[in-house]
């Protein structure tokens, strides 16, 4: 409460004064009473003064109680305020000035803990932008690194065509190198338009434009395409599906990226033939997708590297960019999605799981 009127009775100042003068009318009013009993001299004066000693006592009592103990408690407070400790307020709730300061020293340090609270949130905010530019640092000076190394083989074996091809003069031959030097043109131009798509996933510039669909017509659309009725199919496919409907809502064209990635992994490294089988199970309101080729196992040790960026298996017979996986694990993740994989006997299996919709 603010004290504004000076002739308020409840303030410390007034309280002082209407204390000392009634203390001295009652001194007065009892040093009278003494004299007139009906007792010596010295007997009524040792009266009055036990009578002094307790009025005394009696206000010690009183100051400590509006006095010595609201400052104290005043004290308290603002020594935790100088710690930083904000965790205590003020208890006193008189109606005058301790009790206004008290008021004073809570607001203040309501205040000064928002504060302090804003200002961790901005440093907080600050380290994460920081770490954040770090990191991009990082990966862009990765990128630079990787793009360089994938080039050079390119670049190599054009530059060595096109030499080729200014001396040479047997038409047959010209043709032949002008094929090749198409060839990995057109391997350049697939690595960087994948490595952008990657690293827009990667920086939020794309985003996920979510549809209902069903997701078992959507993968007997995509595996018929990827695996029947081509020239290489040295494999037995065997599939597991559901009889019926299963929907999902996700990004199609990104799962359809997710599924191509997968699935040409698998079709790539079976064994002639051996077994590449497409799985797809309901497990209460998830949908459960797996593909799986025989071919040799992954080393324990590299289970986890593969989603990363060129990362390659020595032991995979195909060579490609090393970015199919780390896409398909930028895509599923972006979901919260779970995936993963596992060697299981005889082969290796790539799996995801993605809710289901009525």
């Amino acid at each position: 409460m603010k004290i504004s009127d000076s002739m308020n009775p409840l303030t410390i100042r007034k309280k002082i004064l209407l204390a000392s003068k009634l203390i001295g009318v009652v001194l007065i009013v009892s040093y009278i009473l003494s004299d007139r009993l009906p007792v010596s001299t010295d007997i009524s004066f040792a009266i009055w003064i036990a009578f002094v000693v307790v009025l005394i006592c009696g206000i010690d009592l009183l100051m400590a109680r509006f006095i010595t103990k609201p400052v104290s408690e005043l004290n308290k407070a603002a020594q935790s305020m100088a710690e930083l400790d904000f965790s205590h307020p003020c208890e006193v709730t008189s109606l005058d000035e301790f009790g206004e300061l008290a008021g004073s020293l809570n607001s203040m340090s309501e205040n000064l803990q928002q504060a302090f609270a804003a200002l961790e949130d901005a440093n907080m905010k600050l380290e994460q932008d920081v770490e954040q530019k770090k990191r991009l640092l990082i990966e862009r000076k990765e990128l630079v690194d990787n793009l360089s190394h994938e080039m050079k083989t390119p670049l190599g074996v054009i530059r060595a065509y096109a030499e080729g091809l200014q001396d040479e003069t047997d038409e047959a031959k010209r043709q032949k190198y002008s094929e090749v030097i198409v060839a990995e043109t057109e391997r350049m131009s697939s690595l960087i338009t994948t490595l952008l798509d990657l690293s827009a996933l990667e920086n939020g510039a794309t985003q996920l434009h979510p549809e209902r669909f069903d997701f078992v017509e959507f993968l007997e659309t995509v595996a018929g395409r990827l695996l029947i009725d081509t020239l290489d199919a040295d494999f037995d496919l065997q599939y597991e599906l559901p009889e019926h409907p299963v929907y999902v809502n996700t990004d199609k064209s990104r799962m359809e990226q997710v599924l191509d990635n997968l699935i040409v992994n698998a079709k790539r490294n079976v064994n002639p033939g051996g077994v590449l089988k497409l799985s797809l199970k309901e497990s209460e309101d998830m949908l459960d997708f797996s593909v799986f080729n025989q071919g040799p196992p992954i080393p324990q040790e590299n289970l986890s590297k593969i989603w990363t960026k060129f990362y390659r298996d020595k032991n995979s017979k195909y060579s490609g960019s090393g970015l199919g996986l780390a896409i398909v694990a930028q895509i599923l993740s972006m979901q919260h999605l779970i995936y993963g994989v596992e060697n299981q006997p005889g082969g290796v299996a790539f799996y995801f799981s993605i809710p289901t919709v009525k």
